[in-house]
């Protein structure tokens, strides 16, 4: 990404029809394949110890305090905040908080410390809306802009509660009133995503000496993540395999089944949605658990194998989910 391409569309609702069940699928496999490559990239770096030791570490920390906020404000900088008032929005939110809350329930009964817990409902409810949401939006849904309520709601809401929660956890972590409130405006991650907010909000311009170079750092996010999690692959066990077993299954089956289908029913039997927005909700809230959940898990040193693992086995089953999903309700 350069600072001479065009700027990505203002995300907005829109009607435009989609493209054919064929082309719906191979839009699927398409947008899995490139984060896919990218991944496998991150692995061969890692096989041949490129980066050293502290490869993974450092990718993870430059994505969440540099790549992220600045991509998160560019995005948000330009959306269409009136989404956040949709009926879309709120069967999406219902559903995140359906699936998060499931887990969350789990935790409580299981005793699972705090960190354990949050990592376990954002992998459980938090889908890849930047990555692979857009790519999949475009080609599925044909429109880009059908993912813009499930990302507002992530970026506005769900990351700063989960990001308070485990700053507020960590050990010597302040615990007086004015620390915990302000807890989520040191985030830099969630400082990025409000900050975007304020500019879309106020119709501010942003000269492009400013926007640009934003632009340019944001653009190593998604690669930098992707790279980081492809090198903390090598020598982990598959998907399933690790003692956190029990645990990822119970995410992915919250993130892969129960999220999706508690959309389709609020949609369906509560809300009666039209069929192409139906169509949208469904699609969105099976997309898989974001990869930057990993980079979340790796920063705060708590559940990495649990966020590598639920990631990675919610991405292979959620091409063909999708592709289930645009055959039954496309």
């Amino acid at each position: 990404m350069g600072t001479d391409e065009p700027r990505a569309p203002r995300l907005a609702a829109g009607n435009r029809p989609r493209p054919p069940i064929g082309a719906d699928v191979t839009g699927v496999l398409t947008g899995f394949a490139v984060i896919g490559a990218i991944i496998a990239v991150g692995y061969l770096v890692a096989l041949r110890g490129s980066l050293g030791d502290h490869g993974q570490e450092v990718l993870s920390r430059l994505a969440f305090s540099v790549g992220t906020p600045a991509l998160l404000f560019t995005t948000l900088a330009r959306a269409d905040l009136s989404v956040i008032v949709s009926l879309p929005l709120l069967i999406t939110a219902l559903s995140t908080f359906a699936a998060a809350g499931l887990f969350v329930a789990a935790g409580v009964v299981r005793g699972w410390d705090v960190g354990r817990t949050t990592i376990g409902a954002l992998c459980s409810s938090y889908v890849n809306s930047g990555n692979l949401g857009i790519p999949i939006a475009v080609y599925v849904l044909g429109d880009a802009s059908l993912v813009a309520p499930v990302l507002l709601l992530q970026q506005l809401v769900v990351t700063p509660i989960a990001l308070a929660v485990l700053d507020l956890s960590r050990p010597g972590a302040h615990t007086s009133w004015t620390a915990r409130l302000t807890t989520p405006f040191r985030n830099p991650v969630v400082l990025g995503s409000l900050s975007g907010v304020a500019v879309a909000a106020t119709g501010l311009h942003v000269p492009d000496a400013v926007f640009d170079p934003i632009n340019l750092l944001g653009g190593m996010a998604v690669p930098g993540v992707l790279l980081a999690f492809g090198i903390s692959l090598r020598g982990a066990s598959l998907p399933g395999r690790s003692p956190e077993k029990k645990v990822v299954f119970f995410s992915v089956a919250l993130k892969s089944v129960v999220q999706p289908l508690v959309a389709w029913a609020l949609g369906r039997f509560v809300f009666d949605l039209p069929d192409a927005q139906l169509f949208a909700v469904v699609v969105t809230s099976a997309l898989p658990a974001a990869q930057n959940l990993f980079t979340y898990a790796a920063r705060y040193e708590t559940s990495v194998v649990l966020a590598r693992e639920s990631v990675l086995l919610s991405t292979i089953l959620a091409a063909p989910a999708i592709g289930v999903v645009a055959l039954l309700l496309g």
